[in-house]
C-alpha cells in the first residue's frame, strides 16, 4: 500500500509550502481553481521548449495576479529584449480574462540537474527520438549524482523498446527516504509520446536534509562571581597583617588599558661581558689538586735497570 503519495503534497507545511497562494470563500473558489488550471496548462502547452519546471500562483488584492515561472532555459522565456515576456504576459492575461491584472516574474533554476520534472522531461525527449531507454535513465543518474544529489530512482513504464506487452523498468542509486519529512526529496512525473504509445516516467530525486535553523547562542555570559577591576583594586588597598596573606582574584588584563605591565626600558638585564667574567672567576677559585712529590720508592721505579751482557759477549772484550 505504500509509495503512492506524492512527496511533493507529503511535505507541505513542513519542509515546502503551497505553488498557489491565495484566500477565497465559497463562491469564488471554483473560480479560482479553474484559473489555476487554465493557466498552468497554457504555459505547458505553448512553452513546453523553454524547460518550466514550476509556476508559483499568488492572488493579492484588487483582482491581481503575480506569476512566477522557474525556468532552466531563462534566455528562451524572455527572448531579445523582453519582448517574449509581454507576449506571454498577454496569453496568460487573456486566459484568466482581460479584468483582472496579470504580472509575471521569472526565475531561473541554476542546477537543473537536481530538479526532477527537468530530468524526467529529458529522459522523454530522448525516448521520443528514438534513444535507448535504459542508457537515457542511466546517463540522468550520473549526471544527478555528480551534481550532489544524495539519492535517485528513476522509473519508466509503458511498451518499452516497442514490445508488445507493456513493463516496468526501475533504476536508482543512492538513498530516497520517502517516509522521512525532513527529507528534501523532489518528485517529477511526465510522459514521452512515442508510435507504440505514451511512456510515462517518474523520478524522485533526494537533495539533503531541511533542518530548523538553530538561535544564535550567546558570545559573552557575564556571572557575578567573575571578579572586576574595581574589586581587584580594593584587595591590593587593604592592609596585610603580619602572617596572613591576602588572596587576589585574577583577572584577565585588557590589551587597551595596561596598568600594572612594566615598561621594557627599566628592565635591566646583565651583559655578557660580566657574565663572562664571573665564568672565569669561577673557573679559578676551583681548587687544584696537590701534588705529591716522587718518593724514593717512585724514584727507583724510574730509574732504567742495568741489563746484564751474554758471557759470549764477555769473553770476547778481554
Amino acid at each position: 500500500m505504500g509509495r503512492k503519495v506524492n512527496p511533493i503534497v507529503f511535505r507541505i507545511g513542513t519542509t515546502r509550502t503551497w505553488s498557489a497562494k491565495w484566500h477565497a470563500g465559497d463562491k469564488e473558489f471554483k473560480q479560482f481553481l479553474m484559473e489555476d488550471l487554465k493557466l498552468r496548462k497554457t504555459v505547458s502547452r505553448k512553452y513546453g521548449d523553454a524547460a518550466i519546471s514550476n509556476v508559483d500562483i499568488e492572488r493579492g488584492a484588487e483582482d491581481k495576479i503575480t506569476i512566477t515561472l522557474h525556468t532552466a532555459r531563462p534566455g528562451m522565456v524572455i527572448g531579445r529584449g523582453g519582448s517574449r515576456v509581454e507576449e506571454i504576459r498577454k496569453t496568460l492575461n487573456d486566459a484568466v480574462g482581460n479584468d483582472k491584472k496579470v504580472q509575471l516574474n521569472i526565475k531561473e533554476i541554476t542546477r537543473p540537474e537536481l530538479d526532477a520534472y527537468l530530468v524526467a522531461r529529458s529522459i522523454a525527449e530522448q525516448v521520443e527520438r528514438r534513444v535507448a531507454y535504459r542508457r537515457a535513465m542511466k546517463q540522468a543518474i550520473f549526471r544527478t549524482m555528480q551534481a550532489g544529489a544524495f539519492g535517485i530512482k528513476i522509473v519508466a513504464a509503458g511498451r518499452l523498446g516497442g514490445v508488445e506487452i507493456a513493463r516496468k523498468q526501475v533504476l536508482h542509486q543512492g538513498r530516497v527516504p520517502l517516509q522521512t519529512l525532513r527529507a528534501d526529496v523532489d518528485y517529477g512525473l511526465t510522459r514521452a509520446h512515442t508510435a507504440m504509445g505514451d511512456i510515462g516516467i517518474k523520478v524522485w530525486i533526494y537533495r539533503g536534509d531541511v533542518l530548523p535553523e538553530q538561535k544564535p547562542q550567546a558570545e559573552f555570559v557575564v556571572s557575578e562571581n567573575i571578579p572586576t577591576e574595581e574589586t581587584v583594586k580594593m584587595a591590593k588597598r587593604t592592609p596585610k597583617k603580619k602572617n596572613e596573606s591576602v588572596d587576589v582574584p585574577v583577572v584577565k588584563e585588557q590589551k587597551a588599558a595596561k596598568t600594572t605591565d612594566i615598561p621594557a626600558s627599566k628592565v635591566t638585564r646583565k651583559p655578557k661581558v660580566e657574565a663572562t667574567v664571573e665564568e672565569s672567576t669561577k673557573v679559578s677559585r676551583v681548587r687544584k689538586p696537590k701534588t705529591e712529590e716522587p718518593s724514593e720508592a717512585t724514584e727507583e721505579a724510574i730509574k732504567p735497570k742495568r741489563t746484564r751482557k751474554p758471557k759470549s759477549q764477555e769473553t770476547t772484550e778481554e
